[in-house]
């Protein structure tokens, strides 16, 4: 027998799709909103930003839903996650399927709004946040498939934007993938001796001792590909002093994660959302001085 959703658990669902704590909402917003404006020129449709917007609510809500119901067992033998609603029986495994069908349904209407290219390239979304949350189990690379589902926004809002997904769209994509690589690795810090015992693979473990260079590696790879994509789109002098100022918080992350300080490693992973916001205003001013 179905279960159907209870509207007492409604500050249940608030827990289980992270909408109290947006901060991957943010993650995910700023590349999204980064592609939105270069394809736009400055100038976005106000359809596809609303669109978009609240997609990214909508998908990022159920990709938190999904993972949970995939971490249901893993997360009751973490100490940060074992109180998690699923894990803690607070919320049916059947239950949270179905707030997951409900936020994927709504995603989809949204979409429908879009043009046709925009509409078959979500089936791609849809597919990578399913199986992003049983990377862990089989491969030591989920922060990879976590940045292509965040990512796979940026073709789709080209699409929206041009009915076309340029090369330098896919420029694009690479950047957040990379940049996920690096945030989710200081997040995947935090959780590795945890990770470790119970057998949950991530870069952190892949690593190992080279976690703080391999960090910096992507950190490096990030910017040449925003400077890369900068000369592309022939962004100006407002987006080169954004991306020296999104260095220094980069520099600044790793001196968070030096110590390898659980607390400090998550702080590097939350400062991230300032990063992605210093280059969104650099596009905006960039586009706006024109």
């Amino acid at each position: 027998m179905l279960i159907k959703l209870n509207k007492d658990n409604v500050p249940l669902y608030v827990q289980l799709t992270r909408l109290n704590k947006p901060i991957g909402i943010l993650l995910l917003l700023w590349p999204t909103y980064w592609a939105l404006w270069i394809a736009s020129n400055g100038r976005p449709d106000l359809l596809v930003f609303i669109v978009f917007t609240l997609g990214v609510v909508m998908m990022r809500s159920a990709g938190c839903v999904i993972n949970d119901y995939a971490d249901r067992k893993i997360d009751q033998q973490v100490e940060r996650t074992k109180l998690r609603p699923i894990s803690a029986g607070q919320v049916a495994p059947i239950e949270a399927l179905q707030l997951f069908a409900v936020l994927v349904f709504v995603s989809l209407l949204l979409v429908l709004l879009m043009n046709p290219l925009t509409i078959w390239l979500s089936a791609g979304g849809v597919v990578l946040a399913v199986l992003y949350p049983f990377m862990k189990r089989h491969t030591h690379l989920p922060q990879v498939f976590l940045g292509m589902a965040f990512g796979w926004a940026v073709p789709m809002v080209y699409a929206a934007q041009t009915n076309s997904v340029p090369p330098i769209a896919w420029l694009l994509f690479v950047a957040t993938v990379i940049w996920a690589v690096v945030y989710d690795t200081m997040y995947a810090m935090v959780d590795r001796e945890d990770d470790l015992k119970i057998g949950v693979k991530s870069t952190a473990i892949l690593f190992g001792e080279l976690d703080k260079i391999m960090i910096g590696f992507f950190q490096l790879l990030f910017f040449i590909t925003l400077l890369i994509i900068g000369q592309k789109a022939e962004l100006g002098t407002a987006y080169f002093i954004s991306l020296g100022i999104a260095l220094l918080f980069a520099i600044y992350h790793q001196y968070l994660i030096k110590d390898r300080d659980e607390a400090k490693c998550f702080n590097a992973f939350l400062n991230n959302n300032w990063l992605g916001l210093v280059v969104f205003v650099g596009i905006v001013v960039d586009y706006s001085m024109r």
